[in-house]
């Protein structure tokens, strides 16, 4: 596992999940909101948008978290992962989540509400015709991250003794 895409709805926590499994696996890990939003939050063209993933995924190991519904193009990220994580958690636990952290905008809303009926099945599509090559890890509650992370974390090797 060394080029990981996280993948989910709003409040799903795929951030939460990407820092935890950069510690745990020794990756560096890149918040594509944090690359993809200027401060008035307007939406970057998709053009610039796939160029700027293209930058991003030439490195060898990264861990890319973020999921930009309708204004995503993920095939630049796809394209070079190895592991494919989708964080398809309830909706009333994303919704609670998204309210804790903050005020979110109208679309953000619709997005999330949306996401299982209207964007989860063209993410599947994308990483079909994307990411066949790679390992796709489905993920629905809190205790399947934690196990999956468990799994992840006994498979590495320990520190070595000198």
């Amino acid at each position: 596992m060394d080029r990981v895409v996280i993948v989910g709805r709003g409040g799903s926590g795929k951030s939460t999940l990407a820092r935890r499994l950069a510690e745990v696996a020794h990756l560096p890990c890149c918040e594509l909101d944090k690359e993809f939003w200027n401060n008035e939050l307007e939406v970057m063209p998709r053009d610039v948008w796939a160029q700027r993933q293209r930058e991003l995924a030439r490195a060898d190991r990264w861990i890319m978290d973020g999921d930009l519904g309708p204004h995503d193009d993920v095939a630049p990220r796809l394209c070079r992962a190895d592991t494919v994580i989708i964080l398809d958690l309830p909706l009333w636990r994303c919704a609670w989540r998204a309210m804790r952290r903050g005020r979110e905008r109208r679309d953000f809303w619709a997005w999330t509400i949306r996401w299982r009926r209207v964007s989860r099945p063209v993410l599947h599509a994308e990483i079909g015709t994307h990411a066949a090559h790679a390992d796709v890890v489905t993920l629905r509650t809190r205790a399947d991250v934690e196990e999956w992370l468990g799994r992840i974390r006994s498979s590495r090797p320990g520190p070595a003794c000198g």
